[in-house]
Protein backbone atom coordinates (compact mmCIF):
# COMPACT_ATOMS: atom_id res chain seq x y z
CA UNK A 1 0.00 0.00 0.00
CA UNK A 2 1.00 3.46 -1.02
CA UNK A 3 2.56 6.62 1.90
CA UNK A 4 1.39 9.14 1.05
CA UNK A 5 3.49 12.35 0.65
CA UNK A 6 3.67 15.08 3.10
CA UNK A 7 2.56 18.24 3.04
CA UNK A 8 3.72 20.80 0.84
CA UNK A 9 4.16 24.44 2.34
CA UNK A 10 2.78 27.47 1.07
CA UNK A 11 6.33 28.50 0.01
CA UNK A 12 6.92 25.31 -2.30
CA UNK A 13 2.89 25.47 -4.02
CA UNK A 14 3.88 29.15 -4.60
CA UNK A 15 7.13 28.09 -6.46
CA UNK A 16 5.03 25.60 -8.30
CA UNK A 17 2.27 27.96 -9.43
CA UNK A 18 4.75 30.93 -10.26
CA UNK A 19 4.15 30.09 -14.03
CA UNK A 20 0.32 30.21 -13.76
CA UNK A 21 -0.35 34.14 -13.62
CA UNK A 22 -2.43 36.23 -16.43
CA UNK A 23 0.09 38.40 -18.62
CA UNK A 24 -1.39 41.55 -20.04
CA UNK A 25 -2.33 41.28 -23.76
CA UNK A 26 0.58 42.27 -25.78
CA UNK A 27 -0.50 45.20 -28.28
CA UNK A 28 0.54 46.63 -31.45
CA UNK A 29 -0.41 49.93 -33.13
CA UNK A 30 -2.71 50.10 -36.72
CA UNK A 31 -0.93 51.45 -38.96
CA UNK A 32 -3.69 53.21 -40.26
CA UNK A 33 -5.68 54.73 -37.23
CA UNK A 34 -2.41 54.18 -34.45
CA UNK A 35 -5.34 52.40 -32.30
CA UNK A 36 -3.99 49.61 -29.60
CA UNK A 37 -4.81 46.69 -31.36
CA UNK A 38 -3.87 42.73 -30.67
CA UNK A 39 -1.91 41.46 -33.13
CA UNK A 40 -2.96 39.24 -36.32
CA UNK A 41 -6.23 40.84 -35.08
CA UNK A 42 -9.09 43.55 -37.75
CA UNK A 43 -8.89 47.10 -36.20
CA UNK A 44 -12.03 47.70 -34.45
CA UNK A 45 -11.57 51.54 -35.12
CA UNK A 46 -10.93 51.37 -38.45
CA UNK A 47 -12.14 47.98 -40.01
CA UNK A 48 -8.81 46.94 -41.88
CA UNK A 49 -6.28 44.59 -41.58
CA UNK A 50 -2.72 44.26 -43.91
CA UNK A 51 -3.82 47.46 -45.42
CA UNK A 52 -7.13 46.82 -46.73
CA UNK A 53 -10.45 46.92 -45.70
CA UNK A 54 -11.86 44.31 -44.40
CA UNK A 55 -14.96 45.16 -42.16
CA UNK A 56 -17.29 48.47 -43.16
CA UNK A 57 -17.26 49.95 -39.74
CA UNK A 58 -19.91 52.43 -40.65
CA UNK A 59 -22.19 49.98 -41.82
CA UNK A 60 -23.93 49.50 -38.74
CA UNK A 61 -23.92 53.22 -37.18
CA UNK A 62 -26.59 55.87 -37.23
CA UNK A 63 -26.31 58.90 -39.33
CA UNK A 64 -25.05 61.07 -36.44
CA UNK A 65 -22.43 58.26 -35.21
CA UNK A 66 -21.63 57.75 -39.47
CA UNK A 67 -20.67 61.51 -39.35
CA UNK A 68 -18.69 61.41 -36.17
CA UNK A 69 -16.94 58.41 -37.18
CA UNK A 70 -16.13 59.40 -40.48
CA UNK A 71 -14.54 63.31 -38.64
CA UNK A 72 -12.54 60.52 -36.79
CA UNK A 73 -10.56 58.95 -38.78
CA UNK A 74 -10.54 61.52 -41.43
CA UNK A 75 -7.60 63.45 -39.16
CA UNK A 76 -4.31 61.42 -37.48
CA UNK A 77 -4.67 61.01 -34.07
CA UNK A 78 -1.97 62.55 -32.18
CA UNK A 79 0.82 60.29 -30.11
CA UNK A 80 1.68 61.83 -26.92
CA UNK A 81 5.43 62.16 -26.20
CA UNK A 82 6.95 61.04 -23.13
Amino acid sequence: MGVPRGRRTKSKQGHRRSHLGLKPPQLSKCPRCSAAIMPHRVCANCGYYRGRQVIDVLAKLTKKERKAKEKELAQPQETPKP
